[in-house]
């Protein structure tokens, strides 16, 4: 399920190759494709505005009838593959952007290439586009009726009344923790924290649930007491201010709100939320999976105005993220930013035009921590931000950690798993790098070489 509106542009135009391997759920899938993408492979193909479809010759006699809903995106294959997209899903739409299932019976694909066979849509794959256009529009009526039921003033009422509760309760228990001392905390369960956490979500105060729970991992860290108070400090700093929250700023009162677990409907957002169109640049993705949900983190830079934002998409087990916003392109486009201080997390309202390959324009490491200190002020309690460092070259600490170091000599430390692909990219020389700031370092993203043009990490 993407945040963004409009996410791939208009369905009929053809996506980049870019695109389509990032849908894919890992290399080795994105590597299969490859071999499946030759139009000797396929038959009874087709296309339109909406879907891409077609039957794959597989092992002997099986033939796999494969369509791709394009307005999501979304697929089905009849293979017996249990990864999502499968490979004959991803190798049709290697075909389909490649322009070699073209709609109307057209005699030849891009640049002269042998167009596979075409015909109408079939009856196996209408009847999925049309099931899918169903259950969607069943599930636009329950989300408006239970938009509906939110905005009644009486369930608004209830609900900021669980709320408050909620973190009346909360704000005893870090009292508590903090009183009889934080030594207990190194050898307690991690029941300890979830007990506080599922009363929260009780409570309605969802994201405050997960804030909570994440106190368990700070034990294992070193100088864990110290950490484990300034995150109680910044729980607690949170539950004052929402207390009073109708005294403080439009901005700040949506970032405190969206932390406790209050969530803004999309069609608000796009209806009422500030908009900013500008070049925006694609630095970084990163995705996280938690329980069942997988979430893809996207970061642009705006290029007139200098100016982050954040894109989210979600997808559930058999469904995919948003590959529309591709690392290394940038797109001119008109952003809906939901409220926050700073306005961070945005959706992509409108598009005008194609995607293009683009570099974006980095800061030194002052510049970035400035812009951070500032981003701080506003948001006390963010815990990652967006970095594009311009010139900087991989250098060694005493104990061998490493280091991006601009040419004045200012340097941030790196969080790097597998830092073998960005040594060898950068060769000693200098690097536009573009990653995610958080309290431990920079975990890189992605780099832009000016011999090797753009590698994501």
């Amino acid at each position: 399920m993407s945040e963004g509106a409009d996410s791939f542009g208009r369905v009929s135009d053809r996506w980049e190759r870019e695109q389509v391997l990032g849908l894919a759920p890992d290399a080795a899938s994105a590597k299969a494709a490859g071999g499946v993408a030759r139009p000797a492979k396929w038959g009874a193909t087709g296309c339109d505005g909406e879907a891409v479809w077609g039957e794959c010759r597989g092992s002997g006699s099986s033939v796999y009838r494969t369509c791709a809903d394009l307005t999501e995106p979304a697929f089905r294959c009849s293979c017996p593959s249990r990864k999502f997209p499968c490979k004959h899903a991803l190798g049709l739409l290697l075909l389909w952007s490649e322009g070699r299932v073209d709609a109307g019976g057209a005699p030849g694909g891009a640049g002269g290439r042998p167009a596979v066979d075409e015909g109408p849509r079939p009856g196996w794959a209408a009847e999925w586009l049309e099931e899918r256009r169903a259950r969607a529009d069943k599930a636009a009526e329950r989300r408006a009726a239970s938009a509906a039921k939110a905005r009644d003033p009486r369930t608004v009422e209830r609900r900021e009344r669980r709320v408050d509760d909620g973190l009346a309760e909360l704000d005893q228990w870090l009292r508590d923790q903090v009183a009889h001392g934080l030594a207990q905390a190194e050898k307690a369960p991690y029941r300890m924290w979830d007990d506080a956490a599922r009363r929260l979500v009780d409570a309605q105060a969802g994201a405050l649930a997960g804030q909570v729970r994440g106190c368990a991992a700070i034990t294992r860290q070193p100088g864990w007491p110290g950490l484990l108070l300034a995150e109680y400090a910044l729980l607690r700093l949170l539950v004052r201010a929402h207390r009073r929250r109708d005294e403080l700023p439009a901005g700040l009162r949506g970032t405190v709100r969206s932390r406790v677990g209050f969530t803004v409907p999309q069609e608000e957002v796009l209806a009422e939320g500030e908009r900013a169109r500008d070049l925006w640049c694609v630095t970084g993705a990163r995705d996280t999976a938690q329980d069942l949900l997988t979430t893809r983190r996207v970061w642009l830079l705006g290029r007139r105005t200098g100016r982050p934002a954040l894109v989210l998409s979600f997808a559930a087990p058999g469904t995919s993220l948003d590959a529309s916003l591709v690392v290394g392109t940038e797109v001119d486009a008109e952003l809906a930013f939901y409220p926050g201080s700073p306005p961070l997390r945005a959706l992509v309202a409108e598009r005008h035009g194609a995607a293009a390959a683009a570099r974006p324009a980095g800061t030194s490491v002052r510049g970035f921590l400035d812009g951070h200190a500032a981003a701080i002020a506003d948001d006390p309690w963010l815990d990652r931000w967006p970095a594009v460092l311009a010139g900087v070259r991989l250098a060694r600490g005493e104990r061998g950690e490493l280091f991006a170091s601009d040419p004045s000599g200012d340097a941030l430390p790196l969080r790097l798993g597998d830092p073998w692909r960005l040594l060898a990219l950068s060769g000693g020389g200098p690097v536009t790098l573009a990653g995610e700031w958080g309290p431990r370092g920079l975990r890189p993203l992605a780099a832009w070489h000016d011999d090797e043009g753009t590698v994501v990490l």
